[in-house]
């Protein structure tokens, strides 16, 4: 099932064109990954699609249904959980309190955080520690179980395993298979050539355009194709 189509999206910063004519479908229970140099306009991407930046044209459907106007910016919000680069907490509050901030059932935080989403993110043995004293592999974990509130259909993650360790990135790649088994659909931009490996696409966003690569590429054959030169 078609969950995401992105089609002609145009965006600037001032008279740099960062994106031109960017265009792609997503499915449902699938995963799509942004690769491409630094600056080549991932983010930029990620944030139009969680509805945070206006394209200067372009469209985007979930569903089937185009987001326009208000009610297009409700449905961006009950369709998506987004998780930036940097950590979005608030450091003064303990973890179990970030949460709260987005799970307004206490009952269901308690459950998820005893067998569901935030169980697997290992959320439940750091509730009473202040964000702001996590590590930065710690606070993405955190911040993914803050997106997935509400069980969005749409997971966008921009680095999701920048400054994990081993472990770290190994639970994450987890959960993210279990998300996609549960028919959620991520859209991810990363530089981690093991993340490839839970996609269904690859592609790869260069001077402003986006186009698909094969994605069983890695090491030299990925750099070739992606060119950073």
């Amino acid at each position: 099932m078609e969950r995401i189509r992105v089609e002609g999206i145009v965006s600037s910063y001032g008279k740099k064109q960062v994106l031109k004519q960017v265009s792609f479908v997503a499915e449902a229970g699938t995963c799509t990954a942004l690769v491409g140099a630094n600056g080549c306009g991932k983010s930029t991407l990620l944030r139009i699609l969680a509805g945070l930046r206006t394209p200067r044209q372009g469209s985007i459907a979930f569903d089937g249904q185009k987001l326009t106007g208000r009610d297009g910016k409700k449905r961006f919000l009950s369709y998506v959980g987004y998780v930036p680069q940097e950590s979005n907490l608030v450091p003064e509050l303990t973890v179990k309190d970030n949460l709260l901030l987005w799970y307004q059932d206490k009952n269901a935080l308690e459950q998820t955080l005893q067998h569901g989403f935030l169980h697997i993110l290992g959320l439940q043995d750091m509730l009473m520690t202040k964000a702001g004293s996590l590590s930065g592999g710690m606070k993405k974990r955190v911040s993914i179980g803050c997106a997935v509130a509400g069980n969005p259909p749409i997971l966008l993650l921009d680095e999701p395993n920048a400054a994990l360790d081993l472990p770290g990135k190994a639970d994450i790649r987890r959960y993210l298979s279990f998300y996609k088994e549960q028919g959620g659909t991520i859209v991810m931009a990363t530089h981690e050539e093991t993340d490839l490996a839970l996609c269904e696409q690859v592609l790869c966003l260069k001077d402003g355009v986006c186009y698909p690569i094969d994605r069983t590429l890695r090491g030299q054959a990925l750099l070739k194709e992606i060119d950073f030169s």
